[in-house]
C-alpha cells in the first residue's frame, strides 16, 4: 500500500516506493485575486513543482512572469491569456520569463508544473 500524507504543502521526491497525495480533502490554499492552489509535489533538487490551480469566474492576474517552464494542463472549465483561450484537455508549455497575464471567465481547475 502507497503511503499517504495529507498535509498542505506537495509530498516530496520519494527515495523509494509511492507516495500518494489525498487532494479531494486538502485544503485550497488563496493565492491572491481569486487564485487558489493546492501543491501536490516538490523535487527540491531540482526545482520542479507540481500544483493543482482554480480559478474564480471573473478572476484575473495582470502581466507577470515565472523563472520557472510552465506546463499547464486543462481539467476543466476555460482559462486565457493574450494569447489563447485554453479549454478541458489543451496543453500549454511557457518559456522562462514569458510575460503573460491570466484570466477566467467561468472559473477553471488547471495542473500546473513549474521547472528550471
Amino acid at each position: 500500500m502507497p503511503e499517504t500524507d495529507q498535509t498542505p504543502v506537495g509530498l516530496l521526491r520519494p527515495d523509494a516506493g509511492t507516495l500518494v497525495a489525498r487532494t479531494a480533502s486538502t485544503p485550497w490554499e488563496d493565492a491572491g485575486d481569486g487564485f487558489w492552489m493546492k501543491p501536490v509535489f516538490e523535487d527540491k533538487k531540482t526545482g520542479t513543482r507540481t500544483l493543482l490551480m482554480k480559478v474564480d469566474p471573473g478572476a484575473y492576474s495582470p502581466p507577470h512572469a515565472h523563472d520557472e517552464l510552465e506546463q499547464i494542463f486543462m481539467l476543466e472549465g476555460e482559462f486565457s491569456d493574450q494569447e489563447c483561450t485554453y479549454k478541458a484537455g489543451d496543453y500549454a508549455v511557457r518559456a522562462p520569463g514569458a510575460m503573460h497575464t491570466a484570466s477566467s471567465e467561468n472559473g477553471a481547475l488547471m495542473l500546473l508544473i513549474y521547472s528550471p
